[in-house]
């Protein structure tokens, strides 16, 4: 456990950014900072012991108003907890989802080192899945650890989102027992209370329990605040403040000095924001004016940082200022152990934002700008936008944005890069073309396909406005802004890119082509990442029509300009594209060697573990399952996982859950295989690359594996699909999986129009398959034609084609493909090889199915009943195990102890031979216990 974050050095200023090395998105690493209980401070054994309890249950609130020290009595709590904590600081730019979801795996990352790679590498794709999907891989991941933490969400109010909301109902709704969360906030979040307290499930501290007692008021006032009142004058201040912590902070501040204490605890009272107001007011006229401005000045910023604070006041000292104002108990919060960053207590620093507006307003603008202008000069280009927005100078902010684009693209930050963009104004970007090119690639990569093509015409409005007037050899138009000269030269061919791109994703090949080919006619060849981006296009279109060859050489001769460019790991994935091509053309042993170049690619690069090679591992795997090398496949996965799914793709956890599914059905576990398959599609998220291979196919092979003829039947209907329908490539897989089911129904019912339509759609099948190069879907197709003769009893007419299957398959290993059919595959090839036909091959395959192909792996385990049947006590318990339920829950459900509960469970694994409770289900199911 532990993870060390990292400082940037600028100039001898540390950002507290964090180098996370999953997330491309930057992470502040302020954010996740436990504060330290301060030296002096008021023990609150009462609160600590209740916090403590709550452990036991899923949720702890503290909800009370601003000034009631919760983030003062949470951090005290979690510094003597015998857990390790996770922290995570919200703030109002956490309701963009991206950034709400990176730092909260961030934040979990400070406590397990490798934690959410998943759901890092989920929300990197360009359509992120549902968040729903992502606290689902974090939860499974929870799920795993071998010990329980805390996770502390504070300032949860300032995010006013209702998907929020949502993603933390989900998660208490699912929380593993490992995790205990604790929320601060200043009003109820609208979370499901009701139930939790229903449910035992909530521990809740409020106002009234956060408020100082007289004998907590008497110690902060003299002890912490160093003040000497007597008893009637404590009681007299706790009285007025009703124990509120920030009024007795306030008040203690303000008499510091005063000689006639009794008279000013007698000037004040009323509710706590007039109070507040009263006590602000106070405690600012009676500071020097150095200090008086310093406070209302630097209340523009989020964080306090001495150079930046000089900056901004034009005064020398801010670090030590900042010091002075720590030890002086003056609201101010350090945010790491250096004390290098704070921030004021969000209470003072309302008040004194609303001040300074009423004292200084024509300052405010003045003060972001200068705000702006350090974050730029050092390197924070997000905050330096946000102050330049902030003083409503949008044109600062736009260049900018247009300035800094270029990076945050390269690094695929689409959603930052939205962020800035939506808080200009739609003016704004209309008048600057690169930002309105920008914002199409950002739209594009998150899937709002209908702006696109909007805000391309409107740089093309101005591209073709600046070509007349230089042909007339005018001044370019006043009132069009450019701030990265070259950018805006590369305009043409970038949005001929994005064009071809929407198009691809669209499913128009021919519109494709066109705007790839126009790139290529506008980019110069010495821009290689453009022309590559192209050329590959160009490959995928083809790929996509399903001619492979073809797809296979542009794919190639565009991933060699990416490459070139320097986007080596761009390249990677390249590699992974080919080597599915080479799969889908029966090359197998050349998908090998494709993959293999992907990982000497990243080695020779000093990153053996650069993003891709994850994948690259995983399809590696599913060629060694097709060798019916099953221990070698899980290896490959095993190698994959260890190596952490932030060195793969978005598609990483997709593709890791299919081909560990794969294995499985290999080994005659298929209940196993379809709980993957589910997980898998859930994980799932769209990119330009093709899926040929859907999942919910995946799961109707296994269906109809198991006899669930009906089920394969309705995924039919659902998915429309007809033995009469014209055939594309696209459609493929889905088709033959279609003639599977037609053939089992056939087994089912013996109705020759099955047969028939079987029959005539494997036929078309096979002759658009050859006529694409497509030799792994002819394999699979020979092998099927060979089965439904053996169904009728014809052998002679059967190994027809098998025997072209084999002949096809050999040269590349094939075994899985006819060993997954089982049995009569078993009949047909013992039946080949006393014909002679590729004997010793037939005899490598026929090793697959193992000592005993009379029975399958699903028979085997039905054959076998349980030594000793289960009570009916124990058929409950394992019942409620196959919910959402945890232990505790199960144990309240049935009204038992929890070491009750234990011993059931023990009892079930053992009458079951099993050691975990999803084995237990899935052994259940099969043995139809549930």
């Amino acid at each position: 456990m532990g993870r060390a974050i990292n400082f940037y050095e600028k100039c001898g200023l540390h950002f507290f950014i964090c180098e996370y090395k999953s997330m491309n998105m930057p992470i502040l690493a302020t954010k996740l900072y436990i504060p330290v209980p301060r030296m002096k401070v008021v023990q609150r054994l009462r609160l600590i012991d209740r916090l403590n309890e709550g452990l036991s249950r899923k949720l702890t609130l503290v909800s009370a108003s601003a000034g009631f020290g919760k983030t003062t009595l949470v951090s005290e709590w979690v510094a003597g907890c015998d857990r390790p904590v996770a922290w995570l600081s919200l703030d109002e730019a956490d309701i963009d989802t991206t950034r709400f979801l990176s730092h909260l795996v961030a934040a979990l990352q400070t406590i397990e080192d490798n934690f959410g790679g998943g759901a890092v590498s989920a929300l990197e794709s360009p359509q992120p899945p549902s968040t729903d999907s992502i606290l689902t891989v974090l939860i499974n991941e929870i799920s795993d650890l071998p010990y329980k933490f805390v996770l502390v969400l504070d300032d949860y109010h300032v995010i006013d989102a209702k998907w929020i909301d949502d993603a933390i109902s989900f998660l208490l709704e699912h929380l593993p027992p490992q995790m205990h969360l604790v929320i601060a906030t200043r009003e109820n979040p609208q979370l499901p209370l009701g139930r939790l307290r229903a449910r035992g499930h909530l521990t809740e501290l409020r106002d009234a329990d956060l408020r100082f007692t007289p004998g907590e008021a008497a110690a902060f006032l003299n002890q912490v605040m160093g003040l000497d009142l007597t008893a009637d004058e404590t009681t007299a201040l706790e009285t007025r403040t009703e124990g509120w912590i920030a009024g007795l902070q306030l008040a203690a501040l303000s008499m510091q000095g005063r000689k006639d204490i009794p008279a000013f605890i007698r000037e004040f009272a009323g509710d706590n924001r007039y109070i507040m107001d009263y006590l602000v007011e106070e405690v600012l006229q009676r500071q020097p004016d150095p200090i008086r401005s310093f406070l209302l000045q630097t209340s523009v910023l989020d964080q306090l940082h001495g150079p930046l604070c000089d900056a901004v006041t034009g005064q020398e000292e801010g670090a030590a200022r900042l010091q002075s104002l720590e030890r002086g108990s003056f609201f101010v919060v350090p945010l790491d152990d250096r004390r290098q960053w704070y921030r004021y207590h969000h209470l003072f620093a309302e008040v004194l934002s609303t001040h300074l507006r009423t004292d200084q307003p024509d300052q405010v603008a003045a003060l972001h700008r200068r705000a702006s202008l350090w974050h730029e000069q050092h390197g924070s280009a997000d905050d330096a936008i946000r102050h330049a927005v902030a003083a409503e100078d949008f044109g600062r902010a736009a260049d900018l944005v247009e300035l800094a684009i270029p990076s945050l693209r390269r690094s695929r930050q689409e959603a930052a890069m939205l962020r800035w963009l939506k808080s200009l104004p739609d003016e704004t970007v209309r008048y600057r073309p690169v930002l309105s090119v920008w914002y199409a690639g950002a739209l594009l990569a998150g899937g709002k396909l209908e702006a696109v093509e909007d805000r391309l015409r409107v740089a093309e409005q101005w591209l073709a406005t600046t070509a007349d007037m230089r042909e007339r050899e005018h001044a370019l138009p006043a009132e069009m802004v450019v701030a990265d000269e070259e950018e805006f030269r590369r305009l043409p061919g970038l949005i001929a890119v994005y064009r071809a791109g929407l198009a691809l994703v669209l499913g128009d090949v021919p519109g494709t082509m066109k705007y790839a080919r126009r790139v290529l006619d506008l980019v110069p060849e010495d821009d290689p990442l453009p022309r590559g981006a192209a050329t590959a296009l160009l490959g995928l279109a083809s790929w996509r029509s399903g001619d492979l060859e073809e797809a296979h050489r542009m794919f190639a001769d565009g991933i060699a300009g990416v490459q070139l460019s320097g986007a080596i790991s761009d390249a990677i994935n390249g590699a992974i594209a080919l080597a599915e091509i080479r799969i889908a053309q029966g090359q197998l042993r050349e998908a090998m060697r494709a993959y293999e170049r992907g990982l000497r690619l990243a080695a020779d690069h000093g990153e053996p573990e650069l993003r891709g090679t994850a994948d690259i591992y995983v399809g590696m795997s599913e060629l060694c399952r097709e060798h019916d090398d099953l221990q070698a496949a899980a290896q490959y996965v095993q190698r994959s996982e260890e190596q952490g799914a932030h060195t793969g793709f978005p598609q990483y956890r997709y593709r890791s859950s299919v081909a560990l599914a794969r294995i499985r059905e290999a080994q005659g576990d298929l209940n196993g295989a379809l709980e993957l398959l589910r997980e898998a599609e859930h994980l799932y998220v769209s990119d330009f690359f093709l899926n040929v291979r859907p999942v919910k196919a995946l799961k109707t092979r296994v269906w109809v594996a198991q006899g669930r003829i009906g089920e394969a039947l309705d995924w039919v209907r659902e998915e429309g699909l007809s033995a009469t329908d014209d055939l594309c490539y696209l459609r493929e897989f889905e088709h033959i999986t279609l003639a599977r089911v037609l053939l089992a129904r056939y087994m089912s019912d013996r109705a020759d129009r099955s047969m028939h339509e079987a029959s005539g759609l494997l036929e078309r099948l096979l002759q658009a398959a050859e006529e694409g190069g497509r030799t792994g879907s002819v394999i699979e197709i020979l092998v099927l034609q060979a089965l439904a003769h053996h169904m009728q009893g014809d052998i002679p007419a059967a190994l027809v084609p098998l025997e072209r299957a084999l002949t096809l398959a050999e040269p590349e290993g094939y075994v899985r493909i006819f060993a997954d059919e089982g049995r009569p595959a078993a009949d047909l090839l013992e039946a080949a090889m006393r014909k002679g036909i590729a004997p010793n091959y037939v005899r490598r395959i026929l090793e697959a199915f193992g000592k005993d192909k009379g029975r399958t792996p699903e028979k085997q385990v039905a054959s076998e009943p349980l030594s000793e049947t289960l009570s009916d006590r124990e058929h409950d318990v394992l019942r409620l195990l196959g919910t959402d339920l945890s232990g505790p829950d199960i144990a309240r459900e049935l009204r038992v102890s929890l070491n009750t509960l234990r011993t059931h469970t023990k009892n079930i694994y053992d009458k079951l031979q099993v050691n975990s409770r999803r084995s237990a289900v899935r052994r259940a199911e099969e043995l139809d216990l549930l």
